[in-house]
């Protein structure tokens, strides 16, 4: 027969058995750094990110290609000068942007969808709304990035430009009046393409899709625009010459910097916009960066909600 043995502890009251344990949340007593503070890091981090920095080594392969495809003319044209002893370089600063339009346009097309198609594709841009950023905080923060990157990409070949001519030993004056027509060249070609690559992205969260959608912009109607431009001069049309030139992007920044910059026109004729003229092309191109803007802003609010 078997005998119960007490072991001399009576059983713990259902309310002895209740615990409560720290799981370890702190309070947060440190500084609040605000909106600027998330503005900027936004900014920087999409900046790194159009030329791959801090990302994988895939991504930094093809903007770091574009760069140097961007700069390698220069530096020969540099050379070729400084070879020779050339009294001027081959190309002028506000026409090479315009040669290299092709690969400007590809750089575009290439990191504006990267810039937003993947915050929409991992619907990440409500968690950046939830704040302290705003809307406007981060379309100024893609928008300023993209155009910096831009500008980098531009510039640092008109840079390599100024060197080397400078060390051809030309004319200081002349060199540093075309180096600064040329800054100001490429950085409203920057805020313009900036402006309509990031629109177009920001409409489809498939960065493939964005790609094409950007080239086909661009190259469509630089296409459309020079042949209709060629025909109506070749018609004996030259005054349809300058607005025809309105309606692509790289045409309105070639006319306005031969209205004003001393460029010499990359239209069929060769003839670029008169001041009057390159008025209007001044004011369409800030009115293109402006609705690209208003239109970012509209996109996004109805995106964050």
């Amino acid at each position: 027969m078997a005998v119960e043995h007490s072991t001399g502890t009576s059983a713990p009251a259902p309310g002895d058995q209740t615990r409560i344990h720290n799981i370890g949340y702190r309070s947060y007593d440190g500084p609040r750094l605000g909106r600027a503070y998330a503005r900027r890091s936004l900014y920087s981090q999409s900046l790194r990110g159009s030329y791959g920095l801090g990302r994988s080594v895939k991504s930094k392969v093809l903007p770091m290609l574009l760069f140097v495809v961007m700069c390698v003319p220069a530096a020969i044209m540099v050379a070729v000068a400084v070879a020779t002893k050339a009294n001027a370089l081959p190309v002028d600063y506000t026409r090479y942007a315009i040669i290299m339009q092709a690969v400007i346009s590809l750089y575009v097309a290439s990191q504006a969808p990267q810039s937003v198609s993947r915050d929409l594709r991992f619907k990440t841009v409500p968690l950046y709304f939830s704040r302290p950023i705003e809307t406007a905080d981060y379309v100024r923060a893609k928008f300023a990035a993209l155009a910096s990157a831009m500008f980098v990409l531009t510039a640092a070949p008109l840079l390599v430009l100024y060197v080397g001519a400078l060390l051809a030993k030309l004319d200081f004056a002349d060199q540093t009046k075309g180096f600064a027509q040329g800054l100001v060249s490429v950085a409203l070609l920057s805020l313009l393409f900036a402006g309509i690559g990031l629109v177009i992205a920001s409409f489809t969260p498939r960065r493939g899709f964005g790609i094409a959608a950007v080239i086909a912009v661009l190259t469509i109607t630089y296409g459309a625009v020079s042949t209709l431009q060629a025909i109506a001069d070749a018609q004996g049309s030259g005054d349809a010459v300058p607005w025809i030139g309105l309606f692509s992007p790289i045409t309105i920044v070639d006319g306005v910097q031969s209205a004003f910059l001393g460029a010499t026109s990359a239209s069929p004729s060769g003839v670029g916009p008169s001041t009057t003229e390159g008025v209007v092309y001044v004011l369409v191109a800030l009115g293109l960066i402006a609705a690209s803007y208003g239109l970012l802003m509209r996109r996004y609010k109805k995106v964050g909600l």
